[in-house]
């Protein structure tokens, strides 16, 4: 018996594209946003994609899509912008989002379905929100045997430094979170030193990346290539903003560096000012090629063309690295062939 898998919240496939590396067969998505909905598209059209809010979506509308499959995998990434580590940096206090609440319509869906495994990922502030324990507590009544834990992506093959909470279920078998291993430890430079130069690119995601005034253009080549920071930059090259006493964000116009992992890609990873993005030795940000490569994205990836940088961003910032739930899959696949003998 093969995996077969309900991709909740799909956002632009991150998740699902993991799956697909290991094997698994996606029948279906659930997906709001309608740029990330055309990513998912253009990239997995085998899948079927229900382009809907999920809290209108039934179980058995889900169902009744793919008539023919039997669902016993249902995965998801509940938005969290709420308790995510930014946006609870105000003394730790969660943000009352409706976002928030969406983990009740994965374990809405998991009940409904029962499938034999679950897979869930989510900050790692989650745990200390309300409704975390109510649906773990709600996943053992029903007869889930679980595991959670903050792991690190970065341990797990992804060339990326974030912080997430996992959570595997099975209804017949105890599952573990599987052990990370230094040998799939890879670099920025494992993933992007190869991309030919910008100007000279065929790929649109390559050649999109942020035109930098010419005071910013100065600063960035003053920062030393290859892991440098704004503050190896002399104090009358600072930015008004960062001569204030007590501002956090050091990373802020950092550079990466080659033999070590990035740090985490966000939202903002087109912008030098919203976090370490400098190219680890050019005089730029990186492009969304490579963000996208950073979240371990194949390289022929693709997504939309006529969406705006900000947009595209937040887009790669969002996903699921699929390196990652490929390891998560992959270890599922093991516990079903066990399961079979």
């Amino acid at each position: 018996m093969n995996l077969t898998a309900i991709d909740l919240f799909a956002g632009c496939g991150g998740l699902t594209q993991g799956l697909k590396q290991a094997g698994v067969d996606v029948a279906s998505a659930v997906e709001i946003n309608r740029s990330a909905a055309r990513a998912y598209q253009m990239n997995h059209p085998e899948t079927v994609l229900i382009e809907q809010d999920i809290c209108n979506v039934s179980v058995n509308e889900i169902l009744n899509v793919t008539p023919d499959k039997k669902i016993n995998l249902v995965v998801g990434c509940p938005p969290c912008q709420g308790f995510s580590s930014v946006r609870t940096r105000n003394k730790g206090n969660i943000i009352d989002d409706d976002r928030n609440k969406l983990i009740l319509e994965f374990l809405r869906i998991v009940e409904g379905i029962r499938p034999e495994f679950i897979m869930m990922e989510n900050v790692p502030g989650i745990v200390n929100y309300i409704n975390f324990d109510k649906t773990v507590n709600r996943l053992i009544e029903i007869g889930y045997k679980l595991d959670y834990k903050i792991v690190n992506v970065e341990d797990y093959g992804v060339p990326q430094r974030r912080k997430r909470l996992v959570l595997l279920g099975s209804l017949s078998k105890q599952v573990t979170i599987p052990e990370s291993s230094p040998s799939l430890r890879t670099t920025v430079k494992d993933y992007i030193y190869d991309l030919p130069s910008v100007d000279i690119s065929e790929d649109p995601m390559h050649r999109n990346t942020t035109k930098h005034s010419e005071k910013v253009k100065n600063i960035i080549a003053l920062i030393p290539k290859d892991g440098g920071s704004r503050k190896d930059l002399p104090p009358e090259h600072w930015l008004e903003c960062h001569k204030k006493s007590g501002v956090g964000f050091s990373d802020i116009y950092g550079r990466l560096s080659w033999n070590k992992v990035s740090s985490t890609i966000t939202g903002g990873c087109l912008n030098p000012s919203k976090g370490r993005f400098l190219h680890p030795t050019e005089d730029r940000v990186i492009t969304a090629r490579e963000a996208a490569l950073l979240q371990t994205f194949p390289i022929d990836y693709v997504f939309p063309s006529d969406i705006s940088k900000t947009e595209l961003a937040q887009m790669i910032g969002n996903s699921f690295p699929p390196k990652f739930s490929e390891f998560q899959a992959n270890y599922l696949k093991n516990v079903l062939v066990e399961e079979k003998k």
